[in-house]
């Protein structure tokens, strides 16, 4: 199995020119979001991927840095950017623990189908509460595999064996719950997209 980073740069290309699977889940879950959000928020965007959510909120909050471990998703990023009106929008390549990020700083976090994609979920939960302002939201969107079955356990493990999959954690909805709870987090609002996908605001107590 390629390591995350070599797995999401060859596979950026491919995901640029991807479609939206569901697009009216994805618009509920801007306007969800936005619910969360003023004009002046600061908000951090773990796992960004091509940039496309970073700029459809930009134009209702202060700033947004958004950030991805892949160099290639980030410059297809830069490229919208470059095409957008916007100018409070940063992408920059790096993950939690190397990018210099300033505690308690930002107002919303967005973890959009990225948790699951994480090695260490605990670290990842206690860093982003650490960067969050008192009262601030981590919005995240994520594939519980350990509640989609043996079936699609199984096929998982199959493309990561074939490069064709990166690393992704069998996490449940009651342990993710559980592991937000254990880090501070209150949960503001579930939504539970299919059985296997859930989408929550979590706030820092």
């Amino acid at each position: 199995m390629k390591d995350a980073k070599t797995f999401w740069d060859s596979y950026a290309p491919r995901y640029a020119r991807s479609r939206i699977q569901n697009p009216h889940n994805y618009q509920k879950k801007l306007e969800v979001s936005r619910n969360y959000l003023t004009a002046d928020s600061r908000v951090l965007e773990v796992g960004c991927g091509t940039g496309s959510t970073a700029l459809e909120h930009a134009a209702h909050v202060g700033s947004i840095l958004a950030t991805d471990i892949s160099a290639e998703m980030i410059a297809i990023a830069e490229q919208k950017l470059q095409d957008s009106p916007f100018n409070n929008v940063e992408f920059q390549c790096g993950t939690l623990q190397s990018l210099s990020l300033q505690p308690q700083y930002y107002d919303a976090i967005l973890a959009l189908n990225v948790l699951h994609l994480l090695d260490d979920v605990p670290a990842a939960l206690h860093t982003m509460y650490q960067l969050l302002k008192p009262g601030g939201v981590l919005i995240s969107s994520t594939a519980l595999v350990g509640d989609a079955g043996w079936l699609a356990r199984t096929l998982v493990r199959l493309l990561q064996r074939v490069n064709m999959a990166p690393y992704v954690s069998v996490m449940t909805a009651d342990e993710l719950i559980s592991q937000l709870q254990q880090h501070g987090f209150h949960t503001q609002y579930e939504w539970f997209t299919e059985p296997s996908h859930v989408f929550l605001v979590s706030q820092k107590l």
